[in-house]
């Protein structure tokens, strides 16, 4: 289980203080970012002025996926309006909070995909919030960081370019782990109302960036799987 942060995420207003003090969590604790911060501040390529509109899209878009992975009760939400706010992925038709938690939520709303069943690298139909958690967390154990690496607009509608980076140091549905740098780039839009909340979500990437280098590794037999998944803690507490 993941206990709850004990020092102020640098990055991460919302997890400070006591902003979130009343907050039922998806995973019972508040997320800790501490190892993805570290992997992070080791492997970015753009150090922000503080300040900076680059800077303050970064942590925006950081905050997001901390409601956006961890919050179950719309109550609670603070960076999007709940009633208001779509999500779109790679163009497809825009989706309220009620249909990604239909979909299972996390990565099986970020992985949606129309390919056939048998081609499928990662199939939403068979996985939920639970164990698309512990399938990401056991894969890359040191968390799977993100950085902007360049904002074309700012607000009332940001635009920007993503890069998502992990090493694959875990199995992945029975693939043995290559070690390898994995990276994901993308471009999100955020459109925010008068009151600065998050009103639409529209993200654009390849997920066969992400998905492809975990089946590169040899098939591992499934006592070598269950070892390594029960060495990993399966929380979200590395994962942005």
């Amino acid at each position: 289980m993941a206990s709850p942060a004990t020092k102020q995420d640098p990055y991460r207003w919302l997890l400070n203080g006591d902003v979130e003090k009343n907050t039922t969590w998806r995973f019972g604790a508040p997320p800790n970012y501490e190892g993805v911060n570290k992997l992070f501040e080791e492997g970015r390529t753009k150090i922000w002025p503080p300040g900076s509109l680059e800077e303050e899209v970064q942590n925006l878009v950081k905050n997001w996926e901390v409601e956006n992975i961890n919050k179950v009760k719309q109550e609670d939400y603070k960076i999007m309006d709940p009633n208001k706010v779509t999500f779109s992925l790679n163009g497809r038709k825009p989706i309220t909070l009620e249909d990604k938690r239909k979909l299972g939520g996390g990565y099986n709303a970020a992985l949606q995909t129309s390919l056939p069943a048998e081609y499928r690298l990662y199939d939403p139909k068979h996985e939920t919030a639970e164990t698309s958690n512990k399938l990401f967390t056991t894969t890359f154990p040191r968390g799977f960081a993100l950085e902007i690496v360049q904002v074309y607009s700012g607000p009332p509608l940001i635009v920007y370019k993503f890069r998502h980076w992990a090493y694959m140091e875990g199995p992945y549905k029975g693939y043995a782990p290559t070690g390898e740098l994995v990276e994901l780039y993308g471009i999100g839009i955020f459109e925010l109302d008068e009151n600065k909340k998050i009103v639409k979500v529209e993200q654009f990437y390849d997920p066969t960036q992400l998905l492809g280098p975990l089946v590169k590794g040899p098939k591992m037999d499934d006592s070598a799987e269950k070892g390594k998944e029960l060495s990993s803690c399966p929380m979200l507490e590395n994962l942005e």
